[in-house]
């Protein structure tokens, strides 16, 4: 897992526009970055949701929201969609941008172990330094504790 004060590992991946997003193209502006594990489920969608309702005061904030999943293009678009989401779905297909960030790793469901994506949400500074990381995600309520955070 990356930790607070550690640089931010650079990444380039596709967005659910088809546009290929890298985190320099978010320089001098805080980056939310937060990992999910599927489109459309509730518990995502839950996330997804609350973070698209507080968009306008994560802007004031100064800051972008970038979700990160497992999904493909197509899949995200189709979510973005559905839900009016007004920030970038990152197609993280390889796990290699979550692995990078140490959101990727053993679960556990019904007794069998799997590996998958471990909710987890990032600030990263204008400096590209880990400034908050967020482990265990709830999606209810996350946003507001992330919005907190920008705020302090």
């Amino acid at each position: 897992m990356v930790e607070a004060g550690k640089e931010a590992p650079k990444f380039s991946l596709q967005s659910d526009d088809g546009r290929t997003l890298s985190l320099d193209d978010f320089k001098g502006k805080r980056v939310v970055l937060y990992f999910y594990p599927k489109d459309d489920t509730s518990g995502c969608t839950a996330e997804a949701c609350e973070f698209r309702d507080s968009w306008k005061s994560v802007q004031a904030a100064g800051a972008v929201v970038l979700g990160v999943s497992p999904d493909g293009v197509s899949s995200h678009g189709k979510f973005k969609r559905k839900y009016q989401l007004p920030f970038p779905l990152l197609a993280d297909e390889d796990h290699a941008v979550a692995e990078a960030y140490g959101a990727w790793g053993e679960k556990s469901m019904y007794g069998r172990k799997y590996y998958g994506i471990l909710r987890t949400t990032f600030v990263i500074g204008t400096d590209g330094r880990i400034e908050r990381v967020f482990q265990k995600v709830k999606p209810k309520g996350h946003a507001a504790e992330v919005l907190g955070a920008l705020r302090s």
